[in-house]
């Protein structure tokens, strides 16, 4: 056999391991994501139970829903209902689409008996009637009682593809809580609840805010994702084999 003949016998043994060991990391891979699918489909449908459970028990009052928080710092979903009145003036644009139309959450100060505040998602309306002045009878005066959902505050813009919130202009893309308290004009010392409360869709005078605007449901492709990860894990395993298969036959 000739030098020649022998590099080049040597050249392509080395290509093939180096594909053979290239597969075997790319088939790791592909089980490893699928692997992990599984686990987020675990993790999604603990979490879908436990919304569930949460939306359809009895709305707490407020101090029980405090003391929840303290506890464990995850109120989200949990039905709860407070006492107060609005201090309108302080209302803050979250900017939303509702039912396709685009237009912004109302998030308006609740002062309660005890002089502190806790900020409630009054709900939805259309762009044209962000002024609060073209919808006078929805500013509801006096003691109201609130019922709706608390929702955990935000520590961070969830995405760097949110925009950022411009609160000089009253136009929130993320829910900020400790600036949008900060810049409703409460009283120096304010204390503010460490939640929001989403209200529920008993409606408001006039029309608006529309209330109930919470989005409870949580998309599960998770299964769907792992059985893909998989059937390519599968698929590269059937190359892998049958040219593992072909190359120990040698050629025809």
């Amino acid at each position: 056999m000739s030098d020649n003949t022998q590099t080049s016998e040597k050249a392509s043994g080395k290509a093939r391991l180096l594909a053979l060991v290239l597969g075997l990391i790319g088939f790791v891979v592909l089980l490893g994501l699928g692997t992990w699918q599984v686990q987020r489909l675990q993790w999604k449908e603990a979490l879908i139970a436990t919304i569930e459970q949460r939306v359809h028990a009895a709305p707490e009052p407020l101090a029980d829903m405090e003391k929840r928080f303290a506890q464990s710092g995850d109120v989200d979903y949990w039905p709860v209902t407070a006492t107060g009145s609005f201090l309108h003036s302080g209302e803050r644009h979250f900017f939303a689409t509702y039912e396709g139309e685009a237009g912004y959450f109302i998030y308006t100060p609740l002062r309660l008996a005890d002089g502190r505040f806790v900020l409630v998602n009054r709900g939805f309306v259309p762009d044209h009637l962000k002024d609060p002045a073209k919808r006078p009878q929805g500013q509801v005066e006096g003691e109201v009682t609130v019922n709706g959902l608390a929702r955990n505050p935000l520590t961070e813009k969830p995405s760097s593809l949110v925009p950022d919130n411009e609160p000089a202009k009253n136009i929130f893309f993320w829910k900020d809580r400790d600036v949008m308290a900060a810049t409703a004009g409460l009283p120096a010392g304010a204390v503010v609840l460490p939640f929001f409360i989403d209200a529920d869709k008993t409606p408001n005078p006039g029309g608006l805010p529309v209330g109930g605007v919470t989005i409870i449901d949580q998309p599960n492709n998770h299964l769907q994702y792992a059985l893909t990860w998989y059937g390519l894990a599968a698929a590269l395993a059937g190359v892998l084999g049958s040219w593992l298969w072909r190359s120990r036959r040698g050629p025809n």
